[in-house]
Parts: C-alpha cells; sequence; structure tokens
C-alpha cells in the first residue's frame, strides 16, 4: 500500500508543477521560451521524486514506465495493476487541483487544456502522433532502463540522469504533441479539460496511451536482448 501512495503522490506532483507550469507559461512556438520551461519543470520533477519516493516505490510515476519494469521482470502483473491505477488516480488528483487554482484564482491557461497533450504540432496527423510517442517513449524508458540495471552502476546519479533524459525528449516533443510519455500524465489533464468543457484532448487521448505503452514494450524488449549480449 505504501508504494501505491507513493506512486498517486509522485504522480499528482509531476501533473501539478509539469502541466501547471505549461498552463502559465504556454507552449507555442512564438514563445520558445516556454518549451524550455516546461521541459525542465517535468525533468526536475523527476530528479525532485526519484530521491523522495524512489527508495519507497521505484518513482515510476508512469505506466509506461511500470510497463517497462514488467517486463523487465521487475515487479509482478499484481503490481504493475497497481501502480498502474495509483498513477492515473495521482494524475486524476494533480488535474483537479489545477482546476482548482487556476478557476478559483482567475490564472490564464495558455495551453487551454489543462497542459493536457493534443496533435496540432502534428498537424492533427494520428501516425505522426502515435510515432513521437512511440520514439520518445523508447528512449526514455530504455534509459531508465540501463540506469536502474544492477550492471549500471550509476548509484545517486540515477535520479538526475532520467529527470534530465525526461527534459530532453520534452524540448523535442513538446512543440509535436506536448510530450506525454505517460500515459496516465495525459489522463488526468484530458479528463478534468473534458469536464470543464474542452473535450478535444479526450477525443485523441488514446494517441498518449498506445503510442507510450508501444514505445515501452519495444524499449524492454530491445534492452532485455542487448543486455543478454553484453
Amino acid at each position: 500500500m505504501k508504494k501505491l501512495i507513493a506512486e498517486f503522490i509522485g504522480t499528482a506532483v509531476l501533473v501539478t508543477l509539469g502541466c501547471g507550469t505549461a498552463m502559465l507559461v504556454g507552449c507555442d512556438a512564438v514563445n520558445g521560451g516556454g518549451y524550455i520551461l516546461t521541459a525542465l519543470a517535468f525533468g526536475l520533477v523527476i530528479v525532485g521524486m526519484a530521491y523522495c519516493v524512489g527508495n519507497i516505490s521505484g518513482c515510476h510515476i508512469n505506466p509506461a514506465v511500470s510497463l517497462g519494469v514488467l517486463m523487465n521482470g521487475g515487479m509482478s502483473v499484481k503490481d504493475f495493476a497497481g501502480y498502474v491505477v495509483a498513477q492515473c488516480l495521482g494524475a486524476l488528483a494533480g488535474a483537479g487541483l489545477l482546476a482548482a487554482i487556476f478557476t478559483s484564482g482567475k490564472v490564464t491557461d495558455m495551453t487551454g487544456g489543462f497542459g493536457s497533450n493534443g496533435l496540432a504540432g502534428v498537424n492533427d496527423s494520428i501516425v505522426a502522433g502515435l510515432l513521437v510517442e512511440i520514439v520518445l517513449t523508447f528512449i526514455f524508458v530504455m534509459t531508465i532502463l540501463g540506469v536502474t540495471s544492477k550492471k549500471a552502476g550509476h548509484g545517486s546519479f540515477g535520479g538526475l540522469i532520467i529527470g534530465l533524459t525526461l527534459t530532453l525528449v520534452h524540448i523535442l516533443g513538446i512543440g509535436l504533441t506536448g510530450t506525454s510519455v505517460n500515459p496516465a500524465r495525459s489522463i488526468g489533464p484530458a479528463i478534468v479539460a473534458a469536464i470543464s468543457g474542452n473535450s478535444a484532448p479526450i477525443a485523441c487521448v488514446w494517441v498518449f496511451i498506445v503510442g507510450p505503452f508501444i514505445g515501452a514494450a519495444l524499449a524492454a524488449l530491445v534492452y532485455k536482448f542487448l543486455e543478454k549480449e553484453a
């Protein structure tokens, strides 16, 4: 139960600070600085949470990461299911908190949808959106599996490496899909946006569930192959 609580808290913090930053600074091509700030926000949350709850739950705070760990033999199917539920609930709580802050505080949401993901950057192309999410998630999960491997020996620097990698994939992905690489992070804001009257994010949220899961599965398969050959 403590692991699930840790995953809930970590994912809630990720959505609150990551999506909250995007809502404040905006993520359009004109204001490129918003890309960097949002990318750093997501990456720094991972760094902070890795050293906060990493020793409790492993700090997955992402169903795609949990799938990669499951396929790599690092957790049971039962634990995987519990992690995913906790992560999705945490993301929903984080998005709900943002709704309360931005609504009651009358602060403008520069993203128009609680920092939710979309396909505008790829001209509404589902294929391009899926490809972006598959590739970026593959890179992110491969890094996590490599850093957390017993052979890696990165020690206390693991959280920093993973956080910087998330920052990197966000720098490219924000202008294309808003960068999900995390189904829970996409589900929470999309649901809250739909409740608030903006149904656009929920209509394409499946792309940000399927894409990251495919990318994570491919990363797990490739990493297992490479590790055996090492």
